[in-house]
């Protein structure tokens, strides 16, 4: 009966995105009461939720309330849902999440790699695949250069920082330029999806090039995608673009899972003074007209670009900057898109 009792308690606790309770979920697992003493399991969707803190002090509320209990011992752990299977050549790859932009310029690249390794520090594992063929700069964001070894027909993908890597810059020298017409590009980017062997996956994040071409096209309709992100920055010029990105995922049906406002005010790294150099707020107010989620700001500091160069993401290299919370925030957010989207297919 006091476990029935504790389970009726726990059950008065919502998951505020997916506005069901928790034991219905399977979020509260292995309840166990021992005296005056209960343990269970609290399972989140992902380890960067944006409201961890705040449902472990729920549930603990909830079963001190149950007669009897005086302590309650909570177990906080994360374990991200399957979504809809993205390939069968991929079975161990459980979401991909496109990262685009309407121009180059915004910092796309950056936000994908910041986002990989806010993602990867909050204990998922991850995956980052530079589809940017003729612009590859994920090895000198990650400080890797060497090629990668091929085992059982397979690229092995180098590791750093937590994340899975793979990128036309590991195959071409640094200085090598990539001439190919749009079927090599293709050919090339069905091979990095599966014939690289990616495991056991949480989030691909795949950093596409900027603009609405091939790559873009291909990916869709190669793999499933869980949602796409989009990168700008504040001003109407980078702004207008995003339109056209956003029609373009929503004609190949990709799930948009928000816009990002890079470079959106700059930080002064002597006196801390903020000047927003590229405007501010455009983003925002241009994800409030196309009707999705805004994911966030990132600051414009120079420390990104001194991390970023130097081959250690500012969220590895300086964690607790203003530009790593705000990336860190940003990974929440798209972890908290993710797991509402696999709840509604799995609810439908």
């Amino acid at each position: 009966m006091s476990i029935e009792l504790l389970r009726r308690a726990l059950a008065t606790v919502q998951d505020p995105d997916l506005h069901k309770d928790l034991v219905a979920l399977n979020m509260v697992r292995n309840l166990v009461i021992e005296g005056e003493v209960d343990r269970f399991d609290l399972v989140l969707t992902t380890g960067a939720c944006p409201v961890k803190q705040e449902l472990e002090d729920q549930c603990r509320a909830a079963a001190l309330s149950v007669p009897g209990i005086i302590r309650a011992e909570i177990t906080v752990s994360a374990e991200v849902p399957k979504g809809q299977d993205v390939s069968e050549q991929m079975p161990g790859v459980r979401h991909i999440i496109g990262v685009g932009s309407g121009k180059g310029g915004v910092g796309k690249s950056t936000v994908a790699a910041n986002l990989a390794c806010a993602l990867a520090q909050s204990g998922a594992r991850v995956g980052l695949l530079d589809a940017d063929i003729y612009g590859p700069s994920v090895p000198t964001m990650f400080g890797i250069h060497e090629q990668p070894v091929v085992q059982d027909k397979k690229l092995q993908p180098p590791m750093a920082h937590g994340v899975k890597l793979m990128s036309m810059g590991f195959l071409i020298d640094r200085d090598q330029p990539v001439v190919w017409r749009g079927p090599m590009l293709m050919g090339a980017l069905r091979q990095f999806l599966t014939d690289v062997a990616w495991g056991e996956l949480d989030y691909l994040l795949v950093d596409m090039p900027p603009g609405t071409g091939d790559i873009q096209l291909t990916l869709a309709q190669s793999v499933k995608l869980a949602g796409a992100v989009v990168v700008s920055t504040p001003q109407a010029v980078a702004l207008a673009d995003v339109r056209r990105s956003v029609a373009m995922f929503a004609k190949v049906n990709v799930p948009m899972f928000g816009i990002v406002e890079n470079m959106s005010d700059f930080v002064c790294p002597k006196c801390g003074h903020v000047e927003p150099i590229f405007g501010h707020g455009g983003a925002e107010d241009e994800a409030s007209i196309l009707g999705m989620p805004f994911l966030g700001r990132i600051p414009l500091e120079p420390g990104v670009r001194v991390a970023g160069d130097a081959g250690t993401p500012v969220v590895i290299s300086h964690p607790d900057s203003i530009s790593a919370k705000a990336f860190q925030a940003l990974a929440a957010r798209v972890a908290q898109q993710v797991s509402i989207a696999a709840y509604q297919r799995s609810a439908n």
